[in-house]
């Protein structure tokens, strides 16, 4: 009940109808973020894209300049040495045929998952848990990587993976509700950035074609998209 008022009360504190700048859209989000806990503020892009098409893929990670404000829990596939280093870089879970047990019996307890080259044959396995859920380790990512510690370093310190969705969309948490202003534009323009410097080969036409800002119990703001870029 209480969560229907803060609703109402905040699409009444801006038209709907219309864009805003993205420095305005934050800014209403912001402050009608008024939950008993520090909402996170998220952004959504639309692109012109047809992500079934693998030319049209939108995927990436972006390390926002800010951080995220969340605590992200890594796992790591390795073995000897660099499970050590692993552990000794602030990695989560660690391990090798007990971390995939684990993660076969459903007790996943990590955010982002990390993987030694050498450790894929056991982790290709898990591809059917890891994969749905956005886990599955990936050179192109920087997830599967002899540089563990730069990896997990990375991860802790704000590093936000980006995929399109089957509609085109891609979303990301960009801070939390406490983050000054100026700090949640600089992470949402870094993100932006990112999204447009992927623009894939087989995109058409306009490639951004929306965007909206939000908080995890807020209203969406529709942002004018010449404001993004």
């Amino acid at each position: 009940m209480a969560h229907d008022k803060r609703l109402k009360a905040a699409y009444a504190s801006f038209d709907r109808t219309k864009v805003y700048p993205l420095d305005q859209a934050l800014a209403l989000v912001k402050q009608n973020a008024r939950a008993k806990f520090d909402e996170t503020i998220e952004i959504s892009m639309n692109l012109g894209i047809d992500p079934r098409h693998a030319d049209q893929m939108v995927r990436g990670l972006i390390s926002l300049p800010n951080g995220t404000g969340k605590t992200l829990r890594v796992g790591v596939f390795a073995r000897g040495a660099k499970a050590e280093e692993a552990l000794a870089a602030g990695a989560d879970v660690v391990g090798a045929e007990d971390l995939a047990e684990k993660v076969q019996a459903g007790d996943i307890a990590f955010d982002r998952c990390i993987a030694t080259p050498d450790m894929m044959a056991l982790v290709g396995r898990l591809g059917k848990i890891l994969g749905p859920r956005g886990l599955m380790p990936n050179p192109r990512l920087g997830t599967v990587t002899m540089d563990v510690k730069g990896a997990i370093g990375a991860a802790k310190a704000g590093q936000v993976e980006f995929r399109a969705e089957k509609a085109g969309i891609v979303h990301a948490g960009i801070g939390k509700a406490s983050f000054p202003a100026e700090k949640l534009l600089e992470n949402a323009r870094a993100f932006a950035d990112a999204i447009i410097k992927a623009k894939p080969s087989g995109a058409k036409g306009t490639y951004v074609q929306k965007v909206a800002v939000s908080s995890t119990m807020g209203a969406g703001v529709r942002v004018d998209v010449a404001s993004v870029g």
